[in-house]
């Protein structure tokens, strides 16, 4: 059975069993509603540590708005069952005076790579975002932490700030993970109608068939324009982004001249839905 604790203390507590005895452990932090994708970084977790925790905390502080925050899924019950079957070890549920008690007044801001894409529609995000990874990370005192890549900015952002603060822990990031339609796993998925569901695996489509005609030659900012007209044709409401980035530091790339991510960020109905592609030149790197 997996171990649940809701008390500072009481993980590190458990974490410090380990470390006596000698074993490895990782964390795979969550903000709960788990899917296949979470799950997939706790079987990749699994692999490579002896011990895995898996936190599940709805964090206040990456939120732009209030209604985002209220309706985000939770699903304690169901998340619990899911790690029980897939064998993680302990479950850190906090909460939030456990992780910022009062007076808590310390932001971790990670300037330059957290600017643009999503940085730039949700300001204050990845500040957020920062500062409870920080957090999980310390409390935790894991040697590895796992990520998944369709948040590929946010992954971006944490390892530069685990390599800035020199916290002792290695960063795994993970392939994303689909649904047999392509859409990208998220938990913002069960925000969508029955009718919107069945269009958002065009936003996947698109993406794909973009990077093709990128990687074959094509001229990045018109294929860029023209994608962009396909997703609002395919019935999205708006697209935030859809931009080239150099896959090491996520700088804005006019040609694909070098490893890249191609990244997207599009409204459909009253959901925000990212993705993101590997491109690479053919013939090239």
């Amino acid at each position: 059975m997996v171990e649940i604790v809701r008390r500072l203390a009481d993980l590190r507590s458990a974490v410090g069993g380990w470390r006596r005895q000698g074993l490895v452990s990782a964390v795979v932090p969550t903000m709960g509603a788990l899917h296949d994708g979470h799950i997939s970084l706790v079987q990749a977790a699994l692999a490579r540590a002896d011990r895995v925790v898996v936190t599940i905390f709805v964090n206040p502080k990456q939120f732009n708005a209030a209604t985002d925050l209220v309706n985000y899924p939770r699903a304690e019950a169901s998340d619990i069952a899911k790690l029980e079957t897939c064998g993680a070890h302990l479950l850190y549920l906090p909460a939030i005076e456990e992780i910022y008690p009062p007076g808590f007044a310390t932001t971790v801001s990670v300037t330059g790579i957290s600017e643009g894409l999503c940085g730039a529609f949700r300001p204050g995000h990845f500040d957020g975002v920062a500062t409870v990874v920080a957090k999980l990370l310390l409390q935790t005192g894991a040697e590895l932490a796992f990520f998944g890549e369709k948040d590929f900015q946010q992954v971006k952002v944490i390892e530069r700030m685990v390599r800035d603060l020199d916290i002792p822990v290695e960063i795994v990031a993970c392939p994303t993970v689909r649904e047999a339609d392509g859409l990208a796993l998220s938990s913002r998925n069960l925000r969508l109608g029955a009718a919107e569901r069945e269009q958002a695996p065009r936003l996947a489509a698109i993406l794909f068939a973009t990077a093709d005609r990128l990687q074959a030659g094509a001229a990045v900012a018109a294929t860029l324009e023209a994608a962009s007209a396909e997703i609002i044709a395919a019935g999205f409401r708006t697209v935030e982004y859809l931009e080239l980035r150099a896959e090491s530091d996520l700088r804005p790339l006019d040609t694909l001249e070098r490893p890249a991510r191609l990244l997207v960020a599009a409204w459909l109905g009253e959901t925000r839905l990212i993705d993101n592609v590997a491109v690479v030149r053919r013939g090239g790197d």
